[in-house]
């Protein structure tokens, strides 16, 4: 793969061999290893799974910790699952893992995740898109903090989609760049949802200047099934149904790596051209 033009990462999740490598051609720089990524965003991934994209891609690899579709509300019995889980990743040379855990008031469940932290550091931890349906996001982000460890929060700034919640986004990173001069480690805020070559301009240009370093997204769809006997009647709820295979999109995906990287770059200029005239 070519040396890439910007310090910009791009991170795309999977659940697929094939989505991992379409994924890494693209210009993916990291990417997030799921189960079932097409129906309600993604759980835990099969250790064959792991183990097969670690075989055809190198490059690092966070790990989704989410026993089920649904809610954020966990049971022990779940949490258990959760930590069992991230034991038997660390043993397989991940960087890291994705996880998140709710109150059923809408805020962060501190004390289960820092269970959940404590059991995966030193991996990086990354919170995920749970912290979109906690109540506020400030109040959510002290909260993060207050766990300890995490390394980024994936976060679509309480929107639908990134795009649509610049605002919150602006804050969330100017208030984790302010605070990073006094953690003892370094937190980022990773936009995600929506992020494609129409969204990643306008976001690049309310994000850079406040410290963005890093982006999330799928780059995926649903791809016609193969299947030539289609069995009438019958179906396991899966998405858009058993006739349809979620995939990344090699071309997607280099479609924002293109484009982040001119944004980038024009965003450097730009700095060295102010930086020249004082």
């Amino acid at each position: 793969m070519p040396a890439l033009s910007s310090p910009l990462c791009i991170e795309v999740c999977v659940d697929s061999v094939r989505s991992a490598l379409n994924a890494v051609q693209g210009g993916a720089d990291r990417l997030e290893v799921c189960g079932t990524l097409g129906v309600g965003g993604g759980t835990t991934p099969s250790l064959g799974l792991l183990k097969s994209i670690q075989a055809s891609v190198d490059v690092p690899l966070m790990v989704m910790i989410r026993p089920r579709t649904g809610d954020f509300l966990y049971s022990e019995d779940e949490i258990e699952v959760m930590l069992e889980d991230i034991r038997v990743f660390k043993e397989y040379n991940v960087s890291g893992v994705v996880l998140g855990a709710l109150k059923a008031d809408g805020r962060v469940d501190v004390d289960v995740a820092k269970r959940l932290v404590d059991e995966a550091l030193p991996l990086q931890v990354c919170f995920h898109r749970a912290f979109d349906m906690t109540r506020d996001p400030a109040e959510a982000l002290a909260d993060v903090i207050s766990i300890g460890g995490i390394s980024r929060i994936l976060t679509s700034g309480h929107a639908q989609t990134a795009l649509e919640a610049l605002d919150t986004l602006e804050s969330l990173c100017a208030k984790t760049q302010e605070l990073s001069k006094e953690l003892p480690w370094v937190l980022n805020i990773l936009p995600g949802s929506g992020i494609n070559s129409d969204s990643v301009g306008p976001l690049l240009d309310a994000l850079l200047p406040r410290g963005l370093m890093e982006l999330h997204l799928s780059g995926g769809g649903w791809e016609e099934s193969a299947m030539v006997h289609r069995k009438e009647g019958l179906g396991m709820g899966v998405g858009a149904g058993e006739w349809a295979v979620w995939v990344t999109s090699e071309a997607k995906v280099r479609a924002v790596r293109r484009f982040a990287d001119a944004v980038w770059k024009e965003y450097a200029g730009s700095i060295e051209e102010s930086n020249s005239a004082e």
